[in-house]
Protein backbone atom coordinates (compact mmCIF):
# COMPACT_ATOMS: atom_id res chain seq x y z
CA UNK A 1 0.00 0.00 0.00
CA UNK A 2 1.32 3.42 -0.58
CA UNK A 3 3.00 5.83 1.67
CA UNK A 4 0.54 8.56 3.19
CA UNK A 5 1.85 11.81 4.45
CA UNK A 6 -1.61 13.83 4.65
CA UNK A 7 -5.20 13.40 5.25
CA UNK A 8 -6.58 14.96 2.58
CA UNK A 9 -4.30 12.47 0.27
CA UNK A 10 -6.02 9.53 2.49
CA UNK A 11 -9.31 10.71 2.38
CA UNK A 12 -8.77 11.34 -1.38
CA UNK A 13 -7.98 7.67 -1.68
CA UNK A 14 -11.35 6.66 0.66
CA UNK A 15 -13.50 8.59 -1.64
CA UNK A 16 -11.62 6.86 -4.78
CA UNK A 17 -11.96 3.64 -3.01
CA UNK A 18 -8.62 3.34 -3.42
CA UNK A 19 -8.33 1.86 -0.31
CA UNK A 20 -10.84 1.85 2.97
CA UNK A 21 -9.61 2.45 6.70
CA UNK A 22 -9.07 -1.04 7.36
CA UNK A 23 -6.75 -1.73 4.96
CA UNK A 24 -5.13 1.15 5.77
CA UNK A 25 -5.26 0.50 9.64
CA UNK A 26 -3.67 -3.22 8.47
CA UNK A 27 -0.81 -1.59 6.52
CA UNK A 28 0.01 0.57 9.55
CA UNK A 29 0.10 -2.44 11.83
CA UNK A 30 2.35 -4.11 9.69
CA UNK A 31 4.87 -1.30 9.00
CA UNK A 32 4.31 -1.33 13.53
CA UNK A 33 5.31 -4.88 13.37
CA UNK A 34 7.98 -4.16 10.76
CA UNK A 35 10.16 -1.63 12.35
CA UNK A 36 9.28 -2.59 16.26
CA UNK A 37 13.10 -2.56 17.11
CA UNK A 38 12.55 1.32 16.92
CA UNK A 39 10.92 0.64 20.59
CA UNK A 40 8.15 3.50 19.42
CA UNK A 41 5.08 1.61 20.57
CA UNK A 42 4.78 0.48 24.12
CA UNK A 43 1.04 -1.10 23.45
CA UNK A 44 -0.69 -1.56 20.25
CA UNK A 45 -4.30 -1.84 20.06
CA UNK A 46 -4.25 -4.35 17.17
CA UNK A 47 -7.90 -5.70 17.97
CA UNK A 48 -9.48 -2.81 18.46
CA UNK A 49 -8.00 -0.24 15.90
CA UNK A 50 -9.12 -3.12 13.44
CA UNK A 51 -12.67 -2.67 14.93
CA UNK A 52 -12.63 0.89 14.94
CA UNK A 53 -11.32 1.15 11.27
CA UNK A 54 -14.35 -1.11 9.94
CA UNK A 55 -16.87 1.22 12.34
CA UNK A 56 -15.29 4.40 10.30
CA UNK A 57 -15.42 2.34 7.01
CA UNK A 58 -19.19 2.09 7.77
CA UNK A 59 -19.69 5.37 8.81
CA UNK A 60 -18.02 6.53 5.42
CA UNK A 61 -20.29 4.84 3.73
CA UNK A 62 -23.30 6.25 5.37
CA UNK A 63 -22.09 9.66 5.18
CA UNK A 64 -21.79 10.21 8.95
CA UNK A 65 -18.07 10.25 9.48
CA UNK A 66 -16.07 13.00 11.43
CA UNK A 67 -13.78 15.03 9.98
CA UNK A 68 -10.93 13.04 11.08
CA UNK A 69 -11.84 9.71 9.27
CA UNK A 70 -9.03 8.01 7.80
CA UNK A 71 -6.09 9.73 10.49
CA UNK A 72 -5.11 6.73 12.51
CA UNK A 73 -2.94 8.28 15.44
CA UNK A 74 -0.87 7.39 18.20
CA UNK A 75 -0.79 8.78 21.67
CA UNK A 76 1.93 9.31 23.98
CA UNK A 77 1.90 7.25 27.59
CA UNK A 78 1.20 9.77 29.64
CA UNK A 79 -2.31 10.13 27.99
CA UNK A 80 -5.37 8.71 29.46
CA UNK A 81 -7.71 6.36 27.11
CA UNK A 82 -10.35 4.42 29.13
CA UNK A 83 -9.80 1.25 30.07
CA UNK A 84 -6.32 1.17 28.78
CA UNK A 85 -3.38 0.62 30.43
CA UNK A 86 -1.17 3.84 30.89
CA UNK A 87 2.50 4.11 32.83
CA UNK A 88 4.06 7.41 31.93
CA UNK A 89 6.90 4.98 31.04
CA UNK A 90 7.50 4.67 34.50
CA UNK A 91 7.74 1.24 36.87
CA UNK A 92 5.91 2.81 39.29
CA UNK A 93 2.57 2.73 37.58
CA UNK A 94 2.99 -0.49 36.07
CA UNK A 95 -0.39 -2.79 36.08
CA UNK A 96 -2.31 0.70 36.05
CA UNK A 97 -5.30 1.59 33.85
CA UNK A 98 -7.09 4.67 33.35
CA UNK A 99 -10.67 4.75 33.91
CA UNK A 100 -11.24 7.55 32.38
CA UNK A 101 -10.45 9.59 28.65
CA UNK A 102 -8.58 12.70 28.43
CA UNK A 103 -10.66 15.33 26.81
CA UNK A 104 -8.36 15.02 23.55
CA UNK A 105 -9.50 11.54 23.38
CA UNK A 106 -12.55 12.29 23.67
CA UNK A 107 -12.59 14.66 21.01
CA UNK A 108 -10.00 12.71 18.34
CA UNK A 109 -12.97 9.61 18.85
CA UNK A 110 -15.52 11.82 18.77
CA UNK A 111 -14.32 12.78 15.06
CA UNK A 112 -13.66 9.55 14.05
CA UNK A 113 -9.70 9.78 14.50
CA UNK A 114 -8.55 5.97 14.95
CA UNK A 115 -6.17 5.32 17.66
CA UNK A 116 -3.26 2.51 17.22
CA UNK A 117 -1.39 1.93 20.37
CA UNK A 118 0.08 4.67 22.97
CA UNK A 119 3.76 5.53 22.26
CA UNK A 120 6.93 5.06 24.31
CA UNK A 121 8.41 8.86 26.25
CA UNK A 122 10.90 9.28 28.98
CA UNK A 123 9.55 8.68 32.05
CA UNK A 124 7.24 11.15 33.58
CA UNK A 125 8.20 13.01 30.53
CA UNK A 126 11.66 14.12 31.88
CA UNK A 127 14.02 13.92 29.49
CA UNK A 128 15.38 14.97 25.99
CA UNK A 129 16.64 11.57 24.65
CA UNK A 130 13.90 8.92 25.26
CA UNK A 131 16.52 7.22 27.05
CA UNK A 132 14.99 7.54 30.27
CA UNK A 133 11.93 5.30 30.12
CA UNK A 134 11.83 2.02 31.93
CA UNK A 135 10.83 0.36 28.96
CA UNK A 136 14.43 0.96 27.06
CA UNK A 137 15.14 3.71 24.55
CA UNK A 138 12.84 4.46 20.95
CA UNK A 139 15.50 4.74 18.40
CA UNK A 140 15.74 7.52 16.14
CA UNK A 141 13.95 5.70 12.07
CA UNK A 142 16.09 8.50 10.42
CA UNK A 143 19.28 6.94 11.97
CA UNK A 144 19.06 4.07 14.57
CA UNK A 145 21.96 4.92 15.93
CA UNK A 146 20.61 7.95 17.19
CA UNK A 147 17.95 8.67 19.41
CA UNK A 148 14.89 10.50 18.96
CA UNK A 149 14.88 13.53 21.33
CA UNK A 150 12.46 13.57 24.01
CA UNK A 151 10.77 13.06 26.05
CA UNK A 152 7.78 12.67 23.46
CA UNK A 153 10.21 10.31 20.88
CA UNK A 154 7.81 7.92 20.62
CA UNK A 155 5.12 10.38 18.76
CA UNK A 156 7.80 11.90 16.72
CA UNK A 157 9.09 8.47 15.56
CA UNK A 158 6.45 6.74 14.96
CA UNK A 159 5.08 9.81 12.57
CA UNK A 160 8.23 9.83 10.95
CA UNK A 161 8.41 6.18 10.35
CA UNK A 162 5.05 6.63 9.17
CA UNK A 163 3.70 4.04 11.67
CA UNK A 164 0.69 5.96 12.12
CA UNK A 165 -0.40 9.63 9.82
CA UNK A 166 -0.60 11.32 13.54
CA UNK A 167 0.48 11.34 17.32
CA UNK A 168 -0.05 13.01 20.34
CA UNK A 169 2.66 14.66 22.40
CA UNK A 170 3.36 16.68 25.18
CA UNK A 171 5.69 19.48 26.00
CA UNK A 172 6.39 20.83 29.01
CA UNK A 173 9.98 22.31 27.67
CA UNK A 174 10.59 21.20 24.28
CA UNK A 175 9.31 17.63 24.63
CA UNK A 176 6.87 18.21 21.33
CA UNK A 177 9.71 20.31 19.35
CA UNK A 178 12.83 18.95 20.16
CA UNK A 179 11.83 15.17 19.22
CA UNK A 180 10.41 16.64 15.91
CA UNK A 181 13.61 18.48 14.92
CA UNK A 182 15.65 15.60 15.54
CA UNK A 183 13.40 12.94 13.67
CA UNK A 184 12.09 15.43 10.47
CA UNK A 185 8.41 15.88 11.06
CA UNK A 186 6.68 19.27 12.03
CA UNK A 187 5.90 19.17 16.25
CA UNK A 188 3.64 21.92 17.76
CA UNK A 189 2.97 23.19 20.85
CA UNK A 190 -0.06 25.21 21.68
CA UNK A 191 -0.94 28.38 23.73
CA UNK A 192 -0.68 27.12 27.27
CA UNK A 193 -4.43 26.82 28.23
CA UNK A 194 -5.55 26.37 24.11
CA UNK A 195 -5.83 22.42 25.03
CA UNK A 196 -7.24 20.64 27.73
CA UNK A 197 -4.63 18.62 30.24
CA UNK A 198 -7.42 16.84 31.64
CA UNK A 199 -6.11 13.06 31.68
CA UNK A 200 -2.59 14.38 30.69
CA UNK A 201 -0.19 12.69 33.78
CA UNK A 202 1.15 16.02 34.88
CA UNK A 203 4.97 16.70 35.40
CA UNK A 204 4.80 20.43 35.82
CA UNK A 205 1.43 21.64 35.70
CA UNK A 206 1.85 25.47 34.40
CA UNK A 207 4.06 24.24 31.73
CA UNK A 208 2.42 21.24 30.36
CA UNK A 209 0.93 21.44 27.14
CA UNK A 210 -0.72 18.14 24.49
CA UNK A 211 0.55 18.93 20.76
CA UNK A 212 0.53 16.94 17.48
CA UNK A 213 2.89 15.90 15.52
CA UNK A 214 2.03 15.67 11.94
CA UNK A 215 4.00 16.22 8.43
CA UNK A 216 2.42 19.06 7.64
CA UNK A 217 1.04 22.26 8.90
CA UNK A 218 -2.71 21.67 7.78
CA UNK A 219 -2.67 18.36 9.65
CA UNK A 220 -1.75 19.73 12.91
CA UNK A 221 -4.20 22.58 12.06
CA UNK A 222 -6.88 20.16 11.78
CA UNK A 223 -6.18 18.50 15.29
CA UNK A 224 -6.12 21.53 16.83
CA UNK A 225 -9.63 22.73 15.66
CA UNK A 226 -10.85 19.14 17.13
CA UNK A 227 -9.09 19.72 20.52
CA UNK A 228 -8.92 23.18 21.05
CA UNK A 229 -11.01 24.99 23.36
CA UNK A 230 -13.09 24.86 26.78
CA UNK A 231 -13.41 22.25 29.22
CA UNK A 232 -15.10 22.30 32.19
CA UNK A 233 -12.78 19.41 33.99
CA UNK A 234 -9.70 22.06 33.33
CA UNK A 235 -9.78 25.27 34.84
CA UNK A 236 -6.38 26.35 33.30
CA UNK A 237 -8.25 25.72 30.02
CA UNK A 238 -8.88 29.10 28.25
CA UNK A 239 -12.88 30.05 27.08
CA UNK A 240 -11.71 31.66 24.29
CA UNK A 241 -13.54 30.82 20.91
CA UNK A 242 -11.47 28.44 18.57
CA UNK A 243 -10.88 29.99 15.29
CA UNK A 244 -11.43 27.72 12.39
CA UNK A 245 -7.67 26.92 12.09
CA UNK A 246 -7.67 25.10 8.75
CA UNK A 247 -9.59 27.10 7.06
CA UNK A 248 -7.08 30.12 8.19
CA UNK A 249 -3.46 28.61 6.53
CA UNK A 250 -3.75 29.70 3.36
CA UNK A 251 -3.56 34.09 4.14
CA UNK A 252 -0.49 34.16 2.27
CA UNK A 253 0.11 37.33 4.71
CA UNK A 254 3.73 39.19 4.72
CA UNK A 255 4.78 39.28 8.71
CA UNK A 256 7.66 40.86 10.32
CA UNK A 257 9.63 38.10 11.81
CA UNK A 258 12.25 38.53 14.27
CA UNK A 259 15.27 36.72 15.13
CA UNK A 260 17.16 36.38 18.28
CA UNK A 261 20.15 37.47 17.74
CA UNK A 262 21.90 35.62 21.26
CA UNK A 263 20.60 32.50 19.75
CA UNK A 264 22.46 32.31 16.72
CA UNK A 265 25.28 33.33 18.82
CA UNK A 266 25.36 30.94 21.20
CA UNK A 267 28.55 28.90 21.20
CA UNK A 268 26.20 25.89 21.49
CA UNK A 269 24.90 26.31 17.90
CA UNK A 270 25.82 23.97 15.30
CA UNK A 271 27.70 25.69 12.55
CA UNK A 272 25.58 23.79 9.39
CA UNK A 273 22.43 25.03 11.74
CA UNK A 274 23.51 28.60 12.07
CA UNK A 275 24.53 28.55 8.41
CA UNK A 276 20.65 26.94 7.09
CA UNK A 277 18.87 29.87 9.33
CA UNK A 278 21.10 32.38 7.78
CA UNK A 279 19.74 31.27 4.28
CA UNK A 280 16.14 30.99 5.65
CA UNK A 281 15.99 34.31 7.38
CA UNK A 282 17.52 35.53 3.32
CA UNK A 283 14.85 33.44 1.99
CA UNK A 284 11.85 34.85 4.15
CA UNK A 285 13.14 38.21 3.19
CA UNK A 286 13.23 37.57 -0.31
CA UNK A 287 9.60 36.17 0.04
CA UNK A 288 7.79 39.61 1.39
CA UNK A 289 8.07 39.19 4.73
CA UNK A 290 10.62 41.39 6.74
CA UNK A 291 13.18 39.93 9.54
CA UNK A 292 14.49 41.92 12.25
CA UNK A 293 16.59 41.32 14.71
CA UNK A 294 16.06 40.91 18.19
CA UNK A 295 18.02 41.54 21.24
CA UNK A 296 17.21 39.12 24.54
CA UNK A 297 19.62 39.90 27.07
CA UNK A 298 17.96 36.84 29.56
CA UNK A 299 18.89 33.70 26.83
CA UNK A 300 20.81 32.24 29.99
CA UNK A 301 18.39 32.61 32.57
CA UNK A 302 15.83 30.55 30.60
CA UNK A 303 16.89 26.76 31.45
CA UNK A 304 17.88 27.54 35.16
CA UNK A 305 14.54 29.02 35.43
CA UNK A 306 12.47 26.43 33.74
CA UNK A 307 14.21 23.69 36.31
CA UNK A 308 13.96 25.69 39.40
CA UNK A 309 10.00 25.83 38.59
CA UNK A 310 9.12 22.81 36.78
CA UNK A 311 11.60 20.26 39.32
CA UNK A 312 9.30 22.40 42.62
CA UNK A 313 5.70 21.18 40.56
CA UNK A 314 7.24 17.45 39.77
CA UNK A 315 7.95 17.50 43.46
CA UNK A 316 4.09 17.96 44.69
CA UNK A 317 2.47 16.53 41.50
CA UNK A 318 4.62 13.15 41.80
CA UNK A 319 3.63 12.98 45.63
CA UNK A 320 0.51 10.79 44.83
CA UNK A 321 2.51 7.89 43.79
CA UNK A 322 3.55 6.30 47.08
CA UNK A 323 3.09 2.87 46.40
CA UNK A 324 0.07 3.04 48.64
CA UNK A 325 -3.09 3.99 46.44
CA UNK A 326 -2.11 2.39 42.91
CA UNK A 327 0.80 0.90 40.99
CA UNK A 328 3.99 -0.27 42.16
CA UNK A 329 4.56 -1.39 45.84
CA UNK A 330 8.11 -2.52 46.77
CA UNK A 331 8.21 -6.23 47.94
CA UNK A 332 10.77 -5.17 51.21
CA UNK A 333 7.43 -2.73 52.47
CA UNK A 334 7.18 -3.78 55.74
CA UNK A 335 5.88 -0.29 57.52
CA UNK A 336 4.15 2.88 56.45
CA UNK A 337 7.95 4.51 56.22
CA UNK A 338 9.64 1.35 53.99
CA UNK A 339 6.62 1.56 51.89
CA UNK A 340 7.04 5.15 51.00
CA UNK A 341 10.40 4.85 50.95
CA UNK A 342 11.26 1.94 49.18
CA UNK A 343 8.49 1.46 46.52
CA UNK A 344 9.62 5.10 45.26
CA UNK A 345 13.11 4.19 44.96
CA UNK A 346 12.56 1.19 43.08
CA UNK A 347 9.59 2.09 40.99
CA UNK A 348 11.14 6.22 39.86
CA UNK A 349 13.91 6.15 37.97
CA UNK A 350 17.50 8.16 38.43
CA UNK A 351 16.08 11.61 37.01
CA UNK A 352 12.87 11.39 38.06
CA UNK A 353 14.31 11.27 41.52
CA UNK A 354 16.80 13.67 40.39
CA UNK A 355 14.01 16.59 39.99
CA UNK A 356 11.88 15.68 42.67
CA UNK A 357 14.68 15.90 45.03
CA UNK A 358 15.90 18.97 43.25
CA UNK A 359 11.97 20.36 43.67
CA UNK A 360 11.86 19.36 47.39
CA UNK A 361 14.91 21.54 47.89
CA UNK A 362 13.79 24.77 46.07
CA UNK A 363 10.80 24.80 48.14
CA UNK A 364 12.29 23.64 51.27
CA UNK A 365 11.92 26.64 53.84
CA UNK A 366 15.04 27.80 54.03
CA UNK A 367 15.38 27.49 50.14
CA UNK A 368 12.33 29.00 48.94
CA UNK A 369 12.82 32.25 48.85
CA UNK A 370 16.33 31.98 47.15
CA UNK A 371 15.47 29.90 44.65
CA UNK A 372 11.43 29.07 44.03
CA UNK A 373 10.98 32.70 44.60
CA UNK A 374 13.66 34.16 42.68
CA UNK A 375 13.04 32.41 39.61
CA UNK A 376 8.74 33.05 39.47
CA UNK A 377 10.17 36.89 39.28
CA UNK A 378 12.08 35.64 36.38
CA UNK A 379 9.21 34.32 35.04
CA UNK A 380 7.72 37.33 35.35
CA UNK A 381 10.67 39.57 33.35
CA UNK A 382 11.02 36.77 30.89
CA UNK A 383 6.83 37.63 30.18
CA UNK A 384 6.86 40.85 30.06
CA UNK A 385 10.15 41.06 27.55
CA UNK A 386 8.61 38.60 25.01
CA UNK A 387 5.76 40.58 25.26
CA UNK A 388 7.43 43.99 24.75
CA UNK A 389 9.29 41.65 21.52
CA UNK A 390 5.69 41.09 20.29
CA UNK A 391 5.27 45.00 19.72
CA UNK A 392 7.68 44.74 16.87
CA UNK A 393 7.06 41.56 15.36
CA UNK A 394 4.58 38.85 14.47
CA UNK A 395 7.14 35.69 15.36
CA UNK A 396 10.04 35.53 17.03
CA UNK A 397 12.53 32.76 14.93
CA UNK A 398 15.06 30.53 16.24
CA UNK A 399 16.87 26.78 15.95
CA UNK A 400 14.82 24.23 17.82
CA UNK A 401 17.69 22.56 19.08
CA UNK A 402 21.44 23.45 19.18
CA UNK A 403 22.42 20.37 17.09
CA UNK A 404 20.96 17.37 15.25
CA UNK A 405 20.03 14.38 17.41
CA UNK A 406 22.74 12.63 19.90
CA UNK A 407 23.61 9.15 19.58
CA UNK A 408 22.10 6.29 21.80
CA UNK A 409 24.43 5.90 25.29
CA UNK A 410 26.35 9.35 25.03
CA UNK A 411 27.16 9.69 28.58
CA UNK A 412 28.32 12.91 31.00
CA UNK A 413 30.07 13.51 33.62
CA UNK A 414 27.43 16.03 34.59
CA UNK A 415 24.12 14.57 34.19
CA UNK A 416 22.51 18.41 34.17
CA UNK A 417 24.68 18.95 30.86
CA UNK A 418 21.79 17.73 29.19
CA UNK A 419 19.29 20.42 30.75
CA UNK A 420 21.22 22.40 28.39
CA UNK A 421 19.63 20.56 25.68
CA UNK A 422 16.07 23.08 26.27
CA UNK A 423 17.66 25.96 25.97
CA UNK A 424 15.99 27.24 22.94
CA UNK A 425 12.58 25.51 23.64
CA UNK A 426 11.81 26.14 27.24
CA UNK A 427 11.00 29.77 26.73
CA UNK A 428 7.82 29.13 24.81
CA UNK A 429 7.03 27.39 27.91
CA UNK A 430 8.22 29.91 30.35
CA UNK A 431 6.07 32.24 29.19
CA UNK A 432 2.79 30.35 27.89
CA UNK A 433 3.20 31.21 23.64
CA UNK A 434 2.80 28.80 21.09
CA UNK A 435 5.97 27.35 19.33
CA UNK A 436 6.16 25.05 16.24
CA UNK A 437 9.36 23.39 15.19
CA UNK A 438 9.41 22.77 11.47
CA UNK A 439 11.21 20.20 9.90
CA UNK A 440 13.67 22.51 6.85
CA UNK A 441 17.10 21.41 7.19
CA UNK A 442 19.16 18.08 6.46
CA UNK A 443 22.71 17.80 8.16
CA UNK A 444 25.66 16.55 6.47
CA UNK A 445 25.50 14.17 8.77
CA UNK A 446 22.05 12.93 7.15
CA UNK A 447 19.79 13.49 10.30
CA UNK A 448 17.33 16.55 9.66
CA UNK A 449 16.78 19.53 12.49
CA UNK A 450 13.86 22.31 12.50
CA UNK A 451 14.07 25.61 12.89
CA UNK A 452 11.66 27.30 15.59
CA UNK A 453 8.30 29.90 15.40
CA UNK A 454 7.23 31.21 18.52
CA UNK A 455 3.62 33.66 18.14
CA UNK A 456 1.97 35.66 20.82
CA UNK A 457 -0.75 33.92 22.70
CA UNK A 458 -3.76 32.73 21.49
CA UNK A 459 -2.30 33.35 17.89
CA UNK A 460 -2.06 29.83 17.33
CA UNK A 461 -4.19 30.72 13.75
CA UNK A 462 -1.25 33.08 12.83
CA UNK A 463 1.62 30.59 13.77
CA UNK A 464 0.19 27.53 11.77
CA UNK A 465 -0.65 29.90 8.72
CA UNK A 466 3.27 30.91 8.79
CA UNK A 467 4.14 27.36 9.43
CA UNK A 468 2.26 26.42 6.11
CA UNK A 469 3.69 29.36 3.95
CA UNK A 470 7.11 28.41 5.29
CA UNK A 471 7.07 24.47 4.73
CA UNK A 472 5.33 24.98 1.12
CA UNK A 473 8.52 27.40 0.29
Amino acid sequence: MNTYRSLRAIQSALQADDITCLSLTQSYLQRIHDQKDLNAFLEVYETEALASAQIVDDKLKAGTAGCLAGMVIGIKDNICYNGHRLSAASKILDGFESMFSATVVERLLAEDAIIIGRLNCDEFAMGSTNENSAYGSVLNPVNTKHVAGGSSGGSAAAVAADLCLASLGSDTGGSIRQPASFCGVMGYKPTYGRVSRWGLIAYASSFDQIGPFTHNAEDAALLMEVMAGSDEYDSTCSEKAVPKYSQKLNNNKSYTIGYIKETLESPALDAEIKSHILDKIEQLNASGHKVIALDFPYLHYVVPTYYVLTTAEASSNLARYDGVHFGYRSSDAQDIPSTYANSRTEGFGEEVQRRIMLGTFVLSAGYYDAYYTKAQKVRRLLLDKTQAIFENCDFILSPTSPHTALEIGKTYDDPTQLYLEDIFTVHANIVGIPAVSLPTGTHSNGLPFGIQLMAPAFKDDELLAVSNQIMNM
